[in-house]
């Protein structure tokens, strides 16, 4: 596994890199020390992680993984940040970043990567709990006003719930297949990348 580190704080990124080269499946490509950086560093080693730093001078992590993303829509972005900042949160997860951690948490950064790898989504200790309340609706929208169904709204609340197809499958008597095209055809319909942001949207919008 090929991971890009970027941080302002040089002995942060060799402390990161340190400990992430202690894992045997891990590679450290490169390190960088700015969002601009970031973004040449990823074109040329394409790594299968980027970890990077939120606040950095000039370009933020934040900047630079918006347009990390709108060039590699499939990049895997892990975020750090020394603050528990609930619009670094917010911001995060509208970009499409995979994973949202404190700095201090060094002891939980490997396994992260390596469930951002497989595909999860991680938020950091203490982050996990703050989403509801954070995405909470704040709109009078109605699923009739984002052209929603009753049945793609039931999918919806459950994808929020963090169910998989299986489990949705299950309780809405439906195959596996016919989930995955009715997750594709909402993701399509509200313009939104990923269940993530699926269920960022129903927080934000939906929930009653």
């Amino acid at each position: 596994m090929k991971i890009l580190i970027v941080d302002d704080d040089p002995l942060v990124a060799m402390a990161l890199k340190t400990i992430l080269e202690a894992q045997p499946e891990m590679t450290v490509a490169a390190l960088g020390k700015s969002g601009s950086e970031a973004i040449t560093l990823y074109k040329a080693h394409q790594p299968d992680v980027l970890l990077m730093d939120i606040r950095m001078e000039g370009m933020s992590g934040l900047e630079a993984s918006a347009k990390i993303l709108e060039m590699y829509p499939d990049a895997r972005i892990l975020l750090l940040t020394t603050f528990s900042d609930d619009e670094y949160i917010i911001q995060a997860l509208r970009i499409g970043a995979k994973g949202y951690l404190l700095k201090q948490a060094f002891l939980g950064i490997a396994p992260a990567i390596t469930a951002v790898y497989n595909g999860q989504t991680v938020f950091g200790e203490g982050v996990m709990e703050k989403l509801p309340a954070l995405l909470q609706a704040r709109t009078d929208h109605t699923p009739q006003s984002f052209g929603l169904n009753e049945k793609e709204l039931a999918i919806i609340r459950l994808v929020a719930d963090g169910q998989n197809n299986k489990e949705i499958a299950a309780a809405l008597y439906l195959g596996e297949g016919t989930v995955r095209n009715y997750i594709s055809t909402i993701l399509e319909k509200l313009e939104l990348r990923d269940r993530t942001q699926l269920a960022c949207f129903y927080y934000r919008n939906l929930k009653s």
